[in-house]
């Protein structure tokens, strides 16, 4: 069975993509250039639900239960502001950077999709959602001086609000894994409620 391996995610425009650089810039010139794998910004995605492989005769079926999920949410805005780890700053492996939304509309969004594409064969998500941009993983290798250092940077910066946009669209992303990093291509990519 012939499979890809795919997401849904609201794309970054590429100004707040240019910021969150500058924010990587920042924790690199912190010394935290060690022992971290960082995403490049044009990998930055907010992901609202990962698919994983997903079988080529379900692919319109997403695209499908996309466009109703995408149907019953406004356009919001959200801010991206404050630095963080997974799980925390004293045992980070994740470092990442936080979203406000105000309104609920992102999380309507997310809870939207689940329930579009449950029925599809993709589990709902447990977990709380924790909306975040991802910035960069903390590699297997680190030493623990390494890792100690990366949190304490991470946790001594303050880097106020990165940027703020306006979602208007939701996309569904196939992502293929390359030596060089991952390679995304938008598969379709569904207007947010209009009017």
């Amino acid at each position: 069975m012939t499979t890809l391996r795919t997401f849904i995610a609201i794309e970054l425009e590429q100004e707040l993509k240019d910021q969150l650089f500058r924010v990587q810039d920042q924790l690199r010139a912190q010394g935290v250039a060690r022992g971290v794998r960082w995403v490049q910004p044009e990998g930055i995605h907010l992901t609202l639900k990962f698919l994983g492989d997903t079988p080529l005769e379900r692919i319109e079926e997403v695209k499908a239960a996309l466009a109703r999920a995408a149907a019953k949410v406004d356009p919001f805005s959200f801010s991206i502001s404050g630095l963080g780890c997974f799980p925390n700053t004293r045992q980070p492996r994740v470092v990442w950077v936080g979203l406000q939304e105000p309104t609920g509309a992102m999380v309507r969004l997310r809870d939207a999709v689940e329930a579009q594409v449950a029925p599809l064969g993709f589990p709902t998500e447990n977990r709380a959602f924790s909306p975040h941009l991802t910035l960069g993983r903390v590699q297997r290798y680190a030493s623990k001086s390494e890792v100690r250092d990366i949190g304490q940077a991470v946790a001594a910066s303050a880097i106020g609000v990165v940027g703020e946009m306006t979602a208007r669209t939701v996309c569904y992303i196939q992502s293929d894994l390359k030596p060089s990093g991952a390679v995304y291509t938008t598969l379709f990519e569904a207007e947010l409620k209009l009017g």
